[in-house]
């Protein structure tokens, strides 16, 4: 553990950085006026979920997902489809 001024971790992040990334040091402590304010820790690898896919295999889409598209269609005046280009309003 090790502390840095707040100044010192505003000009020279990286060097902290590296203390973390090599092992050398577990916990860096940034400080302002002798007082710990933040604490920079490395990140765990482990703990990166990927985002897409994430519920994957967690539920499964009724057959009939799609029976309302129809209904939803004639509420809305509209046709899925219909409009290739796209709308542009001008103020």
């Amino acid at each position: 553990m090790i502390q840095v001024s707040m100044f010192e971790a505003k000009t020279e992040l990286s060097k902290p950085a590296k203390l973390l990334e090599s092992g050398q040091e577990d916990v860096v402590y940034i400080v302002r006026n002798n007082s710990p304010v933040a604490q920079m820790t490395l990140i765990d690898p482990s703990r990166k979920t990927k985002r897409i896919g994430a519920a994957e295999g967690r539920f499964t889409i009724p057959d009939n997902f799609d029976a309302w598209d129809d209904e939803i269609e004639e509420l809305f005046d509209a046709r899925i489809g219909e409009y290739d280009t796209p709308c542009v309003l001008k103020v």
